[in-house]
């Protein structure tokens, strides 16, 4: 790619979105600078603007929120399942007002939300359905691929992702051409065409170098992704009957990607200092609820109850492709010491 001296927008993004569109089975893609990018142009494509409400999940990485935001819509938030993590479609239809123009679902932690309820809502409110899968590169539903459920779909591809480029990149994709061919015109500096501009635009492309690099990893993803299942397997087993409550089991027809494996516990600090002792490297997601957070101080939001349990009690342990079985048994072998000793 480097010696080909093309750098911006040329072969190997073409091909990348080609490639990743067809393993999403949605058709058309279009490689953007960021996850939040991705999300913000799958929003700006759509139309959504000043004045609107977006319903988002108000358990999520705050990107979600942001794009939203930037766009001088409001966002809506609506609580996750009693037991899970993901938003619960039994309380979408009482977030929606006669100015909601879209929901945005987030597959937190890969796990596919419970989509067909969400879609019939938005059916019968005549809303856009935007899927936020920035940490569900390959995960199903009822046999179809995440980023082929909506009207819209947004990617991310921060390296920690299950695909992740070797620095910042994102995607959109969509079954429908003109909502891509939007994103490719937003993406661009508002330009179809060298030096027209008929929109107001941004410069957020995916690099050629990403690009090539993804498109080798592509051919691995699904690889990756089993090997990911089978550690979190592995975890679930050894600790049933541990005082932590582990992922909710996966529903019959969904396929996760295990993009987390995301405990809960009363005493997350204490339990992942423990860890920490016995060379176990974790992390919280997310430690700040958005509507917590300093970015949208001032404002005022419905209780959160469920969302401000959650950011006091979740706790990630290591999972990926790079972790071996012996490797997970010395992670569960530490997790279980810990466990131990925080009761005496």
């Amino acid at each position: 790619m480097l010696r080909g001296g093309h750098y911006v927008l040329a072969n190997e993004v073409e091909a990348f979105e080609r490639e990743f569109a067809s393993y999403c089975e949605s058709g058309h893609a279009a490689g953007v600078g960021s996850g939040l990018d991705a999300l913000r142009l799958a929003l700006e494509a759509l139309g959504v603007g000043a004045g609107d409400e977006v319903i988002v999940p108000a358990h999520t990485f705050i990107a979600t929120w942001l794009a939203v935001t930037q766009l001088g819509a409001r966002p809506v938030p609506v609580e996750p399942e009693e037991g899970g993590f993901n938003i619960d479609p039994l309380r979408v239809e009482a977030a929606v007002t006669p100015r909601t123009a879209a929901v945005v679902v987030v597959h937190l932690y890969g796990m596919p939300v419970d989509w067909d309820p969400i879609a019939a809502i938005a059916r019968r409110h005549g809303l856009a359905l935007v899927e936020d899968a920035a940490q569900a590169h390959g995960a199903r539903y009822q046999g179809r691929r995440v980023g082929s459920l909506g009207d819209i779909a947004a990617f991310s591809f921060y390296p920690s992702k299950n695909l992740g480029a070797s620095g910042d990149g994102g995607a959109v994709v969509s079954r429908s051409e003109s909502l891509i061919e939007s994103v490719r015109e937003l993406r661009n500096y508002g330009s179809a065409r060298k030096y027209h501009h008929d929109r107001l635009g941004l410069n957020s492309r995916l690099d050629e170098l990403q690009a090539a690099l993804l498109r080798v990893k592509l051919a691995h993803l699904d690889a990756w992704n089993d090997r990911r299942r089978g550690r979190a397997e592995q975890y679930t087993t050894a600790l049933d009957g541990h005082p932590v409550v582990t992922p909710p089991a996966i529903p019959a027809g969904v396929e996760s990607v295990w993009h987390q494996f995301v405990l809960r516990c009363a005493d997350r600090e204490l339990l992942q200092q423990g860890l920490a002792r016995r060379g176990v490297e974790t992390l919280i997601h997310y430690p700040i609820p958005p509507h917590r957070s300093g970015a949208y101080a001032g404002e005022q939001w419905p209780p959160l109850p469920l969302t401000e349990r959650l950011a006091n009690e979740v706790l990630s342990l290591p999972i990926g492709p790079h972790l071996d079985d012996a490797g997970a048994e010395e992670v569960l072998v530490a997790l279980q010491d810990a466990i131990t000793s925080s009761r005496q």
